[in-house]
């Protein structure tokens, strides 16, 4: 955990200044996200990195609590918020295994371009099913790096071992999916912009 808060830390204000590469993909994302939204919704991001996705969903819901590994990227993201003048985003630098919150607090939990940097996914799911209400719609979109070719997972190793690259589990499709569905979730929507990344609502069963 202190290698993955250094290493985002360090890159924080470049990842915050990086431009979105698909803006129509993004999106679209924001607009299926926001159809599971309600004026009372309370919601909770894990890894919101600079805030920017939070900040575009604040006007929609009651309240968000965003959270990321990163000191530097909170601080970023609370500097947005301000200069936005949004009020209903408690953003804290915080794990989802430390974060202390009663179970069935939240509606909607969004986990966005994060679960493939988790070394403890399954635990991680679990927590979230945990954490949202019944019938509640967990969001997550995330970077299948066990899909893509094996070369360039060869380069990812190599940039770890030399400190530029995160921790990143090769997940795939199938076993996305089964982690969801074994932690107690139905899959609501699936949609592939591309072969390597996957964008999910999936509800909460009772």
């Amino acid at each position: 955990m202190k290698d993955s808060k250094s290493f985002w830390d360090k890159r924080a204000e470049k990842y915050s200044n990086r431009p979105i590469k698909d803006r129509a993909t993004y999106q679209k994302k924001l607009k299926i996200t926001q159809q599971y939204f309600c004026p009372d919704s309370h919601v909770l991001e894990i890894g919101c990195g600079s805030g920017g996705t939070a900040i575009l969903h604040s006007p929609h819901v009651k309240h968000i609590v965003a959270m990321d590994i990163s000191e530097k990227m909170i601080e970023i993201a609370q500097t947005k918020a301000v200069e936005a003048g949004i009020k209903n985003i408690h953003f804290q630098q915080e794990t989802l295994k430390n974060l202390d919150l009663p179970k069935e607090s939240f509606d909607t939990v969004l986990a966005l371009n994060v679960l493939h940097l988790l070394e403890d996914t399954d635990n991680t799911i679990d927590k979230i099913h945990q954490l949202l209400k019944n019938n509640g719609f967990f969001v997550s979109s995330t970077p299948l790096m066990g899909e893509v070719n094996i070369v360039f997972r060869w380069l990812i190793s190599v940039m770890q071992y030399l400190g530029l690259a995160p921790y990143v589990r090769n997940l795939t499709r199938n076993q996305l999916i089964n982690k969801l569905t074994e932690a107690g979730f139905i899959i609501e929507q699936e949609w592939q912009s591309s072969r390597e990344s996957l964008f999910i609502v999936a509800q909460k069963s009772t």
